[in-house]
């Protein structure tokens, strides 16, 4: 049942716009929409068969189903014709910018429009700030960053723009003036994290940020650095405390002491590229006579990119500020975090507005995807480790973390705290200072990246250790034949002048964020047929087919619709927000939940590693509710048994098996049979949920039935037989403790991974021979995605510790002329396709719940294949990638 417009435009508006989202599909004639609705049964059962994915189909036949497939032809309403827009970038960020020269445009050349800094300052448009900085450089100021976008031209047929793009792709039409140097901007973030732990693991803390919270200097020296030294001043007394703590922990480790083993040592890690395959793409439609904004694009955050585009509009002159705008959000062609909080949705947008009643596209190529798109941050990391001689135990910490955070913030505080809060992977030490800062540079933005921090410091650490042991306490590595077999492997192949070496390593990753927001609703027909609605994107990692499997738990069968990258299809949850969810206090939280429909954050970012664990959930508990309130009653009376027959409560005991509910002793029920008398006496036939999510769930309780049913939910409406849905209040609403932001990550998964590599001793050639990485996931919904995320994440690692490398500033991808021939990732040649083998571990029982493990399965591969070089050729490497070249150096 389709929340009416009337109803979603009471309930949802932004900046004075009525904001809809949407997947494509929900507009367009039944063909299109066959195309992109996710099939179900009637296609296969993948919930029966355990194999394949419900997109997998119209993937492999080239369906359209992603941002960059779409031009208005193909969008029913819209104007035949497409324009096409194209954004100039600067690729010098350290002299004045003195205009456009487009004189080489002449002609059919020419752009119709051609849109700069002043044109945005003079029509009103207003940066989010998230964004903060200029969309485009003004003349008379310094680029921000090295890709900054200048201008955005627009053409009116396509052969004019292919034929601009081309005569401008080498052509110097950015003027500049004097030097200026790079601009100079604030740290985006700096953090001191100490601790100080009691006499025994368990004993509270003397010190920590647990108990005494988190601390950041409040000096910094006139370069930007921040000054960590304890200042003889009354003010900061709180991070004062800290860095004396700290200051201690430090000066233990510098002391020689025989008892312990302490290794000193610096590690750098490089700026790459995430690589997705479809490089950003945005097709909109301003129809200034009706005031209608129509979006397409594919990001895995569509209700921030909805929030942002409408705040942009908000404060524009009458004649570029929609009344409405639809987002229509298609799938993504990978993600890896680079589609997450990307300003690309504002430029398409804009595009659309300053060329009203036409078609825009804009869409990157591979050289302005490089130049322009979200990097992983570049990491300098210096750590020292103290080890008790007698006792092998770990006991002082200390490191120091900087990372090159780009043009624009992003996410670079995040990524600084994360990785900080990382840097001691699994161990226990009871003495730990760690401090990290994220500073602004003339590079292009890093922000969040399938790692997100861990894998720069935990390989860094991993290496360390490696130093410490010749061997890590997991039995299922030290079983595995390639390390038990090390010894005879490396004699064997120096026979051949091939250098064999070993390496292993262990990690453990957080997933979610700790301010997630989920949203679904599920519908059953009177035949059984079941319809998903979820506001989680599909960008590669088969979210689609986890939902369906994960209801079908519940409900018995495959979803026969799946619509994904849904927000305005649950208007009626009336569902506000305010605040910001990761920083507000408790008394804050407390007052905010006194309004019934207040969450802490509606809808938030995708991302593979909470996709299985966040994604799901709410559609798992919608399912459970249309269970217990519709199908079980319904179930109940086709069998004859009264609502007060002791048997009548043992619905956790039934189970669904090949599309008929069991419970022992009474005959099966087939699903279509149970759904129609659901429909037939009114019961709930569908559900719509919201959860939150910040290390816990939020839970709430609900009157359904006569009944009160507490769940792990926050918001519920629902629907009986075909009626609408109706919003049911809730009580005893329980929001995860504020403090559980500063506590830190506390969901966290496991990983593994034990390598032999071969490397030839004249050329320095390195050839992964054997791999073999075991992890737990908690409940696998879809093994096979399982096991393809794994593989991979190794294919990343790969290219992360052995190839990828992007410099940060006027030689890198801010220049605007780097693409695949200069940049390189792991191919097939460079994998072992045949000897990876993977081993996922059972879950504890069948209630245990799925678990994030997109990121973990990268992480130990990096550290485990620098360990195997270091066994291999007896250097230890400390910065990546370690290349063929650095290699063969290191050889006699």
């Amino acid at each position: 049942m389709w929340t009416s417009r009337r109803e979603f435009v009471k309930g949802a508006t932004a900046s004075g716009i009525a904001l809809s989202l949407s997947r494509l599909a929900l507009a367009e004639e039944p063909g299109f929409a066959a195309r992109e609705t996710l099939p179900g049964r009637q296609a296969w059962n993948p919930a029966a068969t355990g194999v394949g994915r419900i997109d997998g189909v119209a993937k492999v036949t080239g369906a359209k189903l992603y941002a960059s497939d779409f031009r208005a032809a193909d969008l029913p309403g819209w104007p035949a014709n497409t324009s096409h827009a194209m954004l100039i970038r600067a690729a010098d960020a350290t002299h004045v910018y003195d205009g456009l020269d487009l004189s080489r445009l002449g002609g059919a050349l020419k752009p119709a429009v051609v849109v700069t800094a002043a044109d945005l300052a003079r029509t009103g448009m207003r940066v989010p700030e998230f964004y903060a900085g200029d969309l485009l450089c003004p003349v008379g100021k310094t680029p921000l960053y090295l890709g900054q976008p200048v201008a955005l031209l627009i053409f009116e047929n396509f052969d004019a723009f292919y034929q601009a793009r081309l005569a401008l792709r080498d052509a110097a039409v950015l003027k500049f003036g004097k030097e200026t140097g790079p601009v100079k901007m604030p740290d985006y973030g700096a953090f001191r994290f100490t601790r100080v732990g009691g006499p025994t693991p368990d004993a509270p803390d003397v010190y920590s940020p647990v108990k005494n919270g988190w601390v950041s200097p409040g000096f910094f020296e006139s370069s930007g650095r921040p000054v960590w030294a304890r200042l003889p001043v009354p003010a900061g007394q709180a991070y004062a405390e800290a860095a004396s703590y700290g200051e201690k922990i430090r000066a233990e480790l510098a002391e020689n002491n025989p008892a312990l083993l302490v290794l000193d040592r610096e590690f750098e890690t490089q700026s790459v590229d995430p690589m997705f395959l479809e490089p950003e793409s945005g097709l909109a439609w301003y129809d200034a006579r009706r005031k209608n904004l129509e979006l397409v694009v594919g990001v895995q955050s569509p209700y921030e990119a909805a929030e942002s585009v409408a705040y942009l509009l908000g404060n524009a002159q009458a004649a570029f500020r929609p009344a409405r705008i639809n987002n229509n959000f298609a799938y993504c062609g990978g993600g890896f975090g680079g589609r997450d909080h990307t300003p690309f949705p504002l430029y398409v947008a804009l595009a659309a507005v300053f060329f009203p009643n036409r078609p825009v596209r804009l869409a990157n190529n591979r050289f302005e995807q490089f130049q322009l798109g979200i990097k992983r941050h570049a990491f300098k990391i210096r750590t020292r480790i103290g080890v008790d001689r007698a006792t092998g135990k770990m006991v002082g910490f200390a490191a120091d973390h900087a990372l090159d955070g780009g043009g624009l913030a992003n996410f670079s505080a995040q990524v600084a705290t994360v990785g900080a809060n990382a840097a001691l992977g699994i161990y226990y030490v009871p003495k730990v200072d760690v401090t990290t800062y994220a500073f602004h540079s003339r590079g292009v933005t890093a922000g969040s990246m399938r790692g997100y921090g861990t894998l720069q410091t935990m390989t860094a650490l991993e290496v360390l250790v490696d130093e410490i042991c010749t061997a890590l306490s997991l039995d299922k590595l030290k079983k595995h034949p390639i390390w038990k077999e090390r010894a005879e492997q490396k004699a064997r192949g120096q026979q051949g002048g091939i250098l064999v070496g070993t390496g292993i390593a262990c990690a453990t990753k957080d997933y979610g964020t700790g301010g997630d927001g989920t949203l679904a609703s599920i519908e059953i027909a009177p035949d059984g047929r079941i319809t998903i609605h979820c506001d989680y994107v599909e960008m590669g990692t088969g979210i689609g087919t986890a939902l369906a499997n994960r209801v079908a738990v519940h409900l018995g069968s495959v979803a026969d619709e799946i619509a994904l990258a849904q927000v305005d299809t649950f208007g009626p949850l009336a569902l506000v927000t305010s605040g910001d969810s990761y920083t507000m206090d408790q008394k804050t939280q407390d007052a905010a939940a006194r309004n019934p429909r207040w969450v802490p954050a509606i809808s938030t970012a995708s991302t593979a590693s909470i996709g299985a664990h966040v994604g799901t959930h709410a559609a798992a508990e919608a399912a459970r509710i249309i269970f217990r309130f519709g199908l079980w009653p319904a179930a109940l009376e086709l069998w004859g048994i009264a609502p007060n027959d002791p048997k009548a409560s043992q619905w956790e005991t039934a189970r669904w098996k090949d599309g008929e509910l069991v419970v022992p002793g009474l005959p099966p029920l087939a699903l279509a049979a149970v759904a129609a008398k659901t429909h037939a006496r009114n019961g709930v036939t569908g559900a719509m949920a919201h959860g939150f999510n910040r290390w816990a769930w939020s839970q709430a309780t609900f009157a359904l039935n006569g009944q009160a049913w507490t769940a792990d939910i926050d918001a519920l409406a629902v629907q009986r037989g075909a009626g609408k849905y109706v919003r049911i209040d809730r009580s005893n609403v329980k929001f995860p403790p504020t403090d559980f932001n500063r506590i830190g990550q506390s969901y966290t998964s496991e990983c593994g991974h034990v390598m032999r590599i071969e490397i030839d001793r004249a050329t320095g050639a390195l050839r992964i021979a054997k791999a073999y990485s075991v992890l737990e996931c908690g409940q696998a919904l879809v093994p096979e995605l399982v096991i393809g995320q794994a593989q991979g994440g190794f294919a990343m690692s790969v290219g992360y510790a052995l190839l990828e490398s992007l410099p940060l500033y006027e030689d890198g991808p801010g220049n605007g002329k780097w693409n695949l021939g200069q940049y390189l990732v792991a191919r097939g040649s460079d994998l072992p396709l045949r000897d990876l083998e993977i081993e996922v571990l059972p879950a504890v029982d069948e209630n245990e719940k799925p678990k994030g493990m997109a990121e973990v399965v990268m992480v130990p591969v990096v550290a485990a294949l620098l360990n195997a070089i270091y066994d291999a050729t007896g250097h230890r490497f400390q910065s990546l990638p370690v290349t063929q070249a650095m290699i063969k150096g290191v050889l006699k």
